[in-house]
């Protein structure tokens, strides 16, 4: 052998070596991994492949006072096909019945369905998108197809959930219903009802076992849930839809005359506290306006002159001044420490009571009783609207984000020489509208202060689960004989003072209208971004109060009006007189604290349909009865689309009781 061969064979020899140390080497690993890290790797491998994955639960519906639907969770589902599931005889022997059904259900040619499975099924896809946005009922059906029967190891059919959040009646109290939900940045948002009761509406979710089937593909090991979710339970609001929709469009249509920045406005029934109708509606781009903001419940500014009740009454009860007691309005103007007072009366009003300056809404008559009478006791002013009417702390309502009201006293160094006369007509001071109509509430209630609530019951099904009664913040803010006679003056105000255009000889209110300057400081000439806010504060009827109200609308057209009587009073008005003339609740006092028979009966009609429409899927069922919002509600969950004329009730159905829904498009409702 020559001396070029023995080089070769060396060659041979090296490299016939090192593939068997090699493969010595890949043995020792594979032993490793098969013996000592054996368990580790399955266990990788296994949560690669397979992993567990929450189902939500069913968030609880929100409902109205009265029994209609204000907020549900509506499931959507999304069908998609794993076309390398199903053998060959079974795919080949149920494709043509599997595309009928599809064609009948969701509208397209059979041969679409016909030609789209099989290509899935020729290049192996595994995650082929059926159809989307199918309701329970819808999904239900499609289940029950031929192959996809067999369920998603034997048919193919991977099935995808997800919850929506429906608003059966539009955006009715829209910042109150509220929501919860992650911002953009992981934040979890808690606004309204929906999230200050998170924890009763969300219920317990689920787990599901899912297994990998392609790249974030995955579809369920079975139809079985590991565990099963929890339903969360409803809330029963305070809101009363009647009254909500009178403030509402009572409010919309002053703010467009006026051309407003925004405004809002709330009824609260007086002896509970309910909050029975809150709108806050701020001016868009486009002039439009929506509910972007909960005014009545965050917005801390100064009052102006609903702010002179408190006044009054700390006067009155600490007998410094009677409602007869006189005083010069000074033609108008009078000064304090080099800053004016002015009426909004140019000249003033001469030599008048503190009731009839109360009346007229003369600033200098308010101002000079309190600087003249709590001058050298300021704290004892003070002390009435800290403790004795609470001002000076939130009202501690459940919804989140309550504005923070500011009462000066006298130890802040923010105190100084005119902060007393100017408290005494509603500047210096912060207050929510919130705020100021629970103090006009506690007047109205003969002084027992309630805190406003929004939420009177917790139910799952017809079970209660908590029931919210009033809360007492104070049981009496002052003697009775203030009360009644500052309720007397109140009453004046809309006879013979500032409220007079709304006086009506056959129905009784009461209150005080505010207009005051905003940003009044912000600087002078153009530069300027002072505003006029205008206001009103009050309850009815005057004699025996049923509800308190306060109406605020910010930033008014001044060429069209600003003063409070003008722009707010008309809304507060409304509401009153469309209250007692239309609805036939408000003839009975006594069952304002028990649980409501029409609420009830429509509470549990709604669930009596479901359960009907979840048997009789595709059957139209019998709405005739039944709240024009429920309706709405039952037929999305079905995939119907509606049309509702009138308000109300269901009085007639296009689409007749049995009837398959599949046969029309959309379903046209009467209500009555």
């Amino acid at each position: 052998m020559g001396v070029k061969d023995k080089a070769i064979s060396y060659r041979i020899y090296l490299v016939a070596f090192a593939i068997f140390v090699m493969a010595i080497l890949i043995v020792v690993k594979l032993s490793t991994i098969q013996w000592v890290n054996g368990d580790h790797y399955r266990q990788l491998a296994h949560e690669r492949t397979v992993r567990e994955f929450t189902i939500p639960a069913n968030r609880g519906n929100v409902y109205s006072a009265d029994g209609s639907l204000l907020a549900t969770s509506i499931p959507n589902y999304t069908i998609r096909f794993d076309a390398l599931a199903p053998q060959k005889e079974d795919f080949d022997a149920h494709l043509p019945a599997l595309c009928d059904s599809l064609s009948v259900m969701l509208g397209k040619p059979a041969s679409y369905y016909y030609s789209r499975l099989t290509k899935a099924r020729n290049t192996k896809n595994r995650y082929l998108l059926i159809t989307k946005k199918l309701s329970y009922t819808e999904y239900i059906r499609i289940k029950k197809f031929p192959l996809f029967e067999k369920g998603p190891y034997r048919g193919g059919i991977i099935t995808e959930q997800k919850t929506v959040r429906e608003h059966p009646i539009g955006r009715i109290a829209a910042r109150t219903i509220g929501y919860e939900r992650l911002s953009h940045t992981g934040k979890n948002l808690e606004v309204g009802i929906e999230g200050a009761f998170a924890q009763y509406l969300n219920g317990t979710n689920g787990k599901r076992m899912m297994q990998k089937i392609a790249k974030n593909q995955w579809k369920p090991i079975s139809d079985n849930n590991e565990v099963e979710p929890v339903d969360g339970y409803d809330i029963i609001s305070t809101i009363d839809v009647y009254i909500q929709d009178i403030a509402h469009h009572a409010l919309l249509k002053q703010l467009e005359y006026y051309e407003a920045d925004h405004g809002c406005v709330v009824v609260m029934e007086t002896k509970t506290g309910y909050v029975k109708a809150i709108s806050n509606l701020g001016r868009a781009r486009d002039s439009s306006y929506y509910e972007t903001i909960n005014y009545a419940v965050g917005e801390s500014q100064e009052p102006g002159s609903t702010f002179k009740l408190a006044a009054l009454i700390a006067l009155l009860e600490d007998k410094k001044a009677d409602t007869s007691t006189v005083y010069d309005t000074n033609d108008g103007v009078i000064t304090y420490y080099n800053r004016k007072v002015r009426d909004s009366k140019k000249g003033g009003y001469g030599k008048i009571s503190l009731a009839r300056g109360f009346e007229v809404s003369s600033n200098t008559v308010l101002a000079q009783a309190v600087q003249n009478s709590y001058e050298e006791e300021p704290e004892t002013f003070v002390k009435h609207l800290t403790d004795d009417f609470a001002l000076s702390a939130p009202l501690g309502v459940s919804i989140i984000g309550e504005g923070k009201p500011k009462i000066p006293r006298p130890d802040d160094r923010a105190w100084s020489k005119i902060s007393l006369p100017w408290m005494g007509f509603g500047y210096g001071v912060s207050m929510t509208p919130l705020q100021t109509l629970a103090l006009y509430n506690a007047v109205a209630n003969d002084g027992e202060m309630v805190r406003p609530l929004f939420v009177k019951e917790i139910k799952e099904w017809d079970k209660t689960i908590k029931h919210f009664d009033k809360e007492v913040i104070n049981p009496k803010i002052c003697s009775q004989e203030t009360i009644d006679k500052v309720k007397d003056v109140l009453q004046n105000v809309v006879k013979r003072g500032t409220g007079s255009k709304l006086y009506s000889p056959n129905f009784s209110m009461a209150g005080k209208t505010g207009t005051a300057q905003v940003n009044y400081g912000s600087g002078k000439g153009k530069e300027s971004n002072m505003y006029y806010s205008s206001s009103f504060a009050g309850y009815f009827p005057a004699d025996n109060p049923r509800y308190s109200c306060i109406v605020i609308i910010h930033k008014p057209s001044v060429i069209k009006g600003y003063y409070g009587a003008d722009v707010s009073g008309p809304v507060f008005k409304r509401i009153a007189q469309k209250i007692y003339t239309d609805l036939p609740s408000t003839n009975s006092v006594e069952k304002l604290d028990g649980a409501l028979p029409q609420q009830e009966q429509l509470y549990a009609s709604y669930y009596e349909q479901s359960n009907k429409a979840e048997k009789t899927e595709g059957i139209m069922p019998n709405l005739i009865g039944m709240s024009g919002m429920d309706a709405v509600a039952l037929l999305g969950n079905m995939g119907v689309k509606v049309k509702i004329n009138g308000n109300g009730k269901v009085k007639k159905q296009s689409l007749a009781p049995g009837n398959p829904i599949k046969t029309t498009k959309t379903v046209v409702l009467e209500l009555s």
